[in-house]
């Protein structure tokens, strides 16, 4: 059996790694967008596929069995393409989906649609913004620094990004981050409002709590849309579906 995950998270890592005990044959195929992307067990692609039907076509010509989307819960466009070319060439798909964050009591949250949408509303928030929402979509950013330049921006991303920001500074480093190194940064930046995805997981969370004790305000980009499809939100529990279809 041939098993493709479309990748791009620490969960897509986690689930290839475990199915080396299986008897398949696994490829993890990741957009690239990452330059140095964590260690990956069994076969590595890189790059786009075109669309669904790139995709659709690629997994007629490799013979793929089954389909894995362990794609970033906010990257929306890859998982409307997965499932559609998974309906039109009939291979099983699922959906490994980690839950959103969910507010509770003492949370300062304005949920947004978008990234642009998040830039509109941040000169009424504060001056100081910690944006964590990654480093492809900066544009909106810099457009708000040309015309705000009393705000200042602390950047955290894995690679360096492609667009400076004037008054900024960029951090690289990777997640799982402390409670207690979050806190510290958002006090040693004076950070008055954060630009977040909702992503989910535990990789991240230490900022929202964070930012929960310190009553600062974070401006949270909602998750878009996803394809009505089969879903688990673990690796246990998508090992568990892959299992399933090939005892079948």
């Amino acid at each position: 059996m041939k098993v493709l995950i479309l990748g791009g998270t620490g969960d897509a890592v986690k689930l290839a790694a475990k199915l080396v005990s299986i008897p398949v044959e696994v490829i993890t195929s990741l957009a690239g967008r990452t330059r140095k992307p964590l260690a990956l067990e069994g076969n590595v692609r890189t790059g786009g596929f075109g669309g669904s039907e790139g995709l659709a076509n690629y997994l007629k010509e490799l013979k793929i069995d089954l389909l894995i989307d362990a794609t970033h819960p906010c990257a929306g466009q890859i998982s409307w393409n997965a499932a559609i070319a998974c309906t039109n060439t009939k291979i099983p798909h699922l959906m490994l989906l980690r839950p959103e964050w969910q507010k509770v009591e003492g949370d300062r949250w304005i949920e947004v649609e978008s990234v642009e949408v998040s830039a509109q509303v941040l000169p009424k928030l504060g001056q100081r913004v910690f944006i964590t929402s990654g480093r492809q979509q900066l544009e909106p950013f810099f457009n708000l620094a040309l015309t705000n330049p009393e705000i200042w921006f602390l950047i955290r991303c894995i690679d360096p990004p492609d667009l400076e920001i004037p008054n900024s500074k960029v951090i690289l480093d990777r997640g799982a981050f402390s409670l207690e190194g979050e806190r510290q940064l958002l006090k040693d930046y004076q950070i008055d409002v954060i630009v977040s995805k909702n992503s989910g997981g535990d990789a991240t969370f230490a900022k929202i709590i964070a930012a929960r004790e310190l009553n600062i305000p974070i401006v949270m980009i909602k998750r878009p849309q996803m394809p009505v499809c089969e879903q688990v939100i673990n690796v246990e529990e998508a090992i568990a579906w892959l299992k399933l279809h090939f005892a079948t």
